[in-house]
This record gives structure tokens, C-alpha cells and sequence, in this order.
């Protein structure tokens, strides 16, 4: 697949420092190699983004390629769906793992077998021992920040008894939480992540790839490093929650090189700032909370912060990318907010999305002195800055739908809109005057009345000489394409959801989604799933890819034309 970079160049960062430091030095022989390694335990959400457009650029910028690698180490919660969800939003970023006819997918359960051997191989090394404590007593036993761990009474079992232990343990002779395999490494480190650490577990668990065969099953901190040293990784970037877990990946490669498993230069991992964005949860736990308390639609409702979520909601790949590229990369933690996204958002919908008029709010309007029975045409460009696009045309007829918003019986003081006595133009049409309006019983306006001047019609010369102060919206009501529109807005109403102890749940936006019945322009009903159309006025829309049908699009607001939601809430 091919990366179009036009939309914003490689920027500096310190990583790329580090790799041309390297290249400088001549350390790597072989060409720049970095990872993607989900957990496939859930889909991907835009935290992710981050990661995946860094470790697939930086591949991309120094002539590499990026291993999409599924860190499939825990068969109670991985499953095929969330492999293929992870795959997809690759793709649909933009990205693949192909190099010179070559694809680097892999699996952490391709290793299972090495990573077993290996652990024997610590083992007899008198590197790693059985632990047989409860997880309450290795929980008591770890110490504290101002205490050292302390030894287990297992810790100076013998290698043979040891080897025994974790044969029959992988043989499936001994209950889950029975034996543990740790690393005997330092238990008074500072660095808590070296106090021996779990690097096999029991679990009798069926995995989606390799069934029953195991019952051990290694941990992330021991499979991870010695995956990145199997598929040649050179440079392993990860989050900053990764960074006290260094050391333990530089221990179990220097252990491993040193009995020969490997040969230097090894995988240097380089940590950075995670994505944090306002008005977004992106714990898997608490987002499976969502789905599955029915406070969302599913995984890929709009206004869910997963790939699939965004995509449905009519995010642009390209979008996301150039987020990415703005947002710097530090070794700082901060929050970026969700202006930043809707903002590159903006300027990549801008140059795309065709034109086209929507009344959400609908209000008649009847314009009696217009001859009933008939209808003219009127146009407008496709889009106002490409004139070679072409134009669109609609039907102008004696009754018209208008936003109701766009009349008010008495006029606030800047009110330049419909109201009896005063002038309008409507856009693209004509220009009329309002003499009224007709309510219910209850006193709601249910129709307003003008009259249009003949000679005032938009782009013909008598058109100039009606100066008014308004323009607003129309489509008429006989041509109109009546529609399903979804307004959305952010999921949560508080910058940082859940902050200060709060219940992230009490910080949701109970108003996030609003389903209305709207008149739009007729060449709207030919827009196909994943269309996108700017409505003039509204926002940025998308046709839903899933409950659009053919001839009957449902719209999906993206986002708004400007940033206004501060002065909303």
C-alpha cells in the first residue's frame, strides 16, 4: 500500500534523534525495523493512533518496514474478532506490513515454543525457579518503596527440581495459581518491575490460534523483548508506563546473548508520551463498561472512541494521520485537546467534501406569490473553491422548508432574519419578504408566509440591486430528500472524564446524540456509505456505512463547521 505524504512532512523528534545517531554510528547493519504489538484482547481506539503512525513512519521515513506483531500471551481474553478489528484499523489507517513481497505479521503465539525453551533454558542457568506462594503471599512478600522484597522460600530450589516443576507444570499436572516461573533477578531493586517477576502462569484456557496445547502461558514483560530480538527489531518504542520495565527487557536479552540465544546489537526500546485526548476514556475496561452496560451502541458507535467508532463516525484516515503528525512527540505526558483533532479534521474535509444544503429543524415556509404548480431550477457549485467540479442543481417552488431558528415573530435587537416586514435572500434563489406566519391552538408557529421579487434571483444582474442583511437556508419542499440525520457530540461533557475520583460514568454527555428527521437538497439521496458532504451551515456529514441502504442514506454529523462547544457547555 501506497502512503501518500503530501498531507504533512516527517517531523523531528527525538526518537528519529536516536536513529540517526545510530545510523551515524554504523550500529545497525540492517535496515530500520520497528513494531505495532496490540493485544488483540480489544479494538483499537484513537489513543492507538499515535503509536501505530509513529512506528509505521519512522519504518516508512528510513526506508524499513514496521512488523504488525498480535501480543496474543493471554487466551482468556483474546479472540479472532478483535485480530481482524486490529488488522482493518491498520489498513484503514493507512498502513501495511509488507516489505519487498514480503509480510511481517506475526504472532507472540509463533514463539510459544522458543519462549519455552528459552525459560528452560534460565532455568538451568539458575535464572528463574518455581515460586509455589499464593499470589496473596509473593503480594505480601514484594515489599514496599521503603522496604525490600523478601526472598521466597522457594527461590534456592534447585535447577533440576526447578526444570522438574515447570515440565510438569507445562504438562497441565497442577492447578491454575499452584506454581508460578519467576525470573530470580534482585528482590531489594528500587525498581519493583526486578523483584523476581512472574514470567509464566497457569491457565487452562482454550486459545483462538493454538487450542489446548499449552497451559502455560508466558507474561508480557518476558515474551515481548525476546519477540522484538526474534523478528530483528531495532529500535522498540513504547509508551511511558514502559519505561521501569526497561531494565527487565534489557535483562532477559543480556541473559539470553550471553548463553548465545542472541548477538548484539540488540533492541533498544525508547519510550514516549502517550495520547491523551480531552473528552475521551481509552481504558479497555472501561470502554467494554460502555458497551456493555448499553451506555453506547457498540464498539463502533460514533461516538466511541475506537477506530471502528471514528471511522463510522465519518472520520478520515487522513485526518487521524495528520493529527498525529501536529501532536509532537516528548517524553512528556499531556493532554491534547479535542480541537486538535477536529480542527485537522476541518482542513481535510475542506478540500474533499462536496456541497449541499440540509434543514434540520424544519419550519415551512410558503411563498404566495409564487404560481403553485410549478417549479424553476436553481444551482450552485459543487464546491465554492473548485469551480471545475461543476454545480449542483435543486428545484425553487411556491413551498420551501427553512431552519426554524431562521424566523422569530418579534426579532431579538441583531435579529436579521425572517421576521414580518423584513427582507431575506435565499441562498442561491431569490430574495423575499415576510408578511406573517400561522400558528396552532397552542400559539407554535406551524408555516410562515412571504413574498419573493421576480427580479432578485441570485447571479442574474437584477439581483444587485436588493441589499439585505440575511441569507439563510432553504430546499423546497416538493424535491426535497426527506432523511435520518444523527447529530453527535462528544461522549463526555468534562475534559478529563472520571478526574479527581469521580465516577467517569457521571461525566457523560446524556445530550451526545440527537436523531432528527430532516429535508436535504435531493442530490444528497445518491451519496453512498462513507460519502462525506459538507451541509452548508451544519457541520461535516457522513453517510452511515452501516444503515444506509441505497437511494436512502442516514447521515451522521462528523463535525461541526468551527470549534463551538465551549460556548455551548
Amino acid at each position: 500500500m501506497n502512503i501518500d505524504r503530501n498531507d504533512a512532512p516527517a517531523l523531528t523528534s527525538f526518537i528519529r534523534n536516536i536513529i540517526d545517531e545510530d545510523n551515524r554510528a554504523g550500529k545497525w547493519s540492517q535496515r530500520v525495523e520497528t513494531r505495532f504489538p496490540p493485544e488483540p484482547n480489544g479494538y483499537l481506539h484513537i489513543g492507538h493512533a499515535k503509536s501505530i503512525c509513529l512506528n509505521f513512519g519512522i519504518a516508512r521515513d528510513y526506508g524499513g518496514v514496521c512488523h504488525l506483531r498480535l501480543d496474543d500471551t493471554n487466551p482468556e481474553k483474546e479472540s479472532v474478532e478483535y485480530v481482524e478489528s486490529i488488522i482493518d484499523g491498520v489498513k484503514w489507517l493507512g498502513f501495511d506490513w509488507t516489505k519487498d513481497g514480503r509480510e511481517y505479521l506475526f504472532y507472540a503465539s509463533d514463539y510459544y515454543d522458543k519462549l519455552y525453551e528459552f525459560a528452560e533454558l534460565l532455568i538451568e542457568r539458575g535464572q528463574a525457579y518455581v515460586d509455589s506462594q499464593t499470589a496473596d503471599e509473593m503480594r505480601l512478600t514484594r515489599g514496599s518503596a521503603q522496604e525490600a522484597g523478601k526472598k521466597s522460600p522457594f527461590r534456592d530450589r534447585s535447577p533440576e527440581a526447578n526444570l522438574d516443576l515447570f515440565r510438569r507444570m507445562k504438562a497441565g499436572e497442577f492447578k491454575e495459581g499452584e506454581h508460578v516461573l519467576r525470573a530470580k533477578i534482585d528482590m531489594a531493586s528500587p525498581n519493583f518491575n526486578l523483584r523476581d517477576p512472574v514470567i509464566y502462569r497457569i491457565r487452562f484456557a482454550h486459545h483462538y490460534r493454538t487450542g489446548d496445547t499449552w497451559c502455560v502461558y508466558p507474561m508480557y514483560d518476558y515474551s515481548h523483548c525476546i519477540s522484538d530480538a526474534l523478528e530483528n527489531i531495532t529500535h522498540s518504542l513504547a509508551t511511558l508506563e514502559f519505561e521501569d520495565h526497561r531494565p527487565l527487557y534489557d535483562w532477559f536479552l543480556n541473559q539470553l546473548t550471553e548463553d548465545g540465544k542472541f548477538t548484539r546489537p540488540l533492541p533498544r526500546q525508547i519510550e514516549f508520551s502517550r495520547l491523551n485526548l480531552t473528552y475521551t476514556i481509552t481504558s479497555k475496561r472501561k470502554l467494554l463498561q460502555l458497551v456493555n452496560e448499553n451506555h453506547v451502541e457498540g464498539w463502533d458507535d460514533p461516538r466511541m472512541p475506537t477506530i471502528v467508532g471514528v471511522r463510522r463516525r465519518g472520520f478520515t484516515p487522513e485526518s487521524i494521520r495528520l493529527m498525529c503528525d501536529r501532536v509532537a512527540v516528548t517524553k512528556v505526558d499531556s493532554w491534547i485537546d479535542m480541537s486538535v483533532l477536529e480542527g485537522a479534521l476541518r482542513d481535510d474535509l475542506d478540500e474533499k467534501a462536496p456541497r449541499a444544503i440540509a434543514v434540520l429543524d424544519p419550519l415551512k415556509l410558503i411563498v404566495d406569490n409564487y404560481p403553485e404548480g410549478t417549479s424553476e431550477t436553481c444551482s450552485a457549485p459543487v464546491h465554492p473553491h473548485y469551480p471545475e467540479r461543476g454545480a449542483r442543481e435543486f428545484p425553487f417552488s411556491r413551498e420551501l422548508w427553512i431552519e426554524r431558528e431562521d424566523f422569530q415573530e418579534v426579532p431579538k435587537k441583531g435579529y436579521f432574519r425572517l421576521f414580518p416586514g423584513n427582507k431575506v435572500r435565499l441562498k442561491y434563489g431569490f430574495v423575499v419578504e415576510c408578511t406573517g406566519a400561522d400558528k396552532d391552538e397552542q400559539g407554535n408557529v406551524t408555516a410562515v408566509h412571504c413574498n419573493y421579487f421576480l427580479d432578485s434571483r441570485s447571479g442574474t444582474e437584477g439581483a444587485n440591486a436588493y441589499k439585505v442583511k440575511g441569507t439563510i437556508h432553504w430546499v423546497s419542499a416538493k424535491g426535497a430528500y426527506e432523511a435520518e440525520v444523527r447529530l453527535y457530540e462528544r461522549l463526555f461533557k468534562e475534559p478529563q472524564p472520571g478526574a479527581g475520583g469521580v465516577e467517569f460514568l457521571n461525566d457523560l454527555n446524556l445530550a451526545s446524540k440527537r436523531v432528527v428527521r430532516a429535508y436535504l437538497e435531493p442530490a444528497a439521496r445518491a451519496a453512498l456509505r462513507e460519502d462525506r458532504i459538507q451541509f452548508e451551515r451544519h457541520g461535516y456529514f457522513v453517510a452511515d456505512r452501516i444503515d444506509s441502504q441505497p437511494g436512502e442514506p442516514v447521515f451522521n454529523r462528523i463535525v461541526s463547521l468551527r470549534d463551538n462547544w465551549g460556548k455551548r457547555h
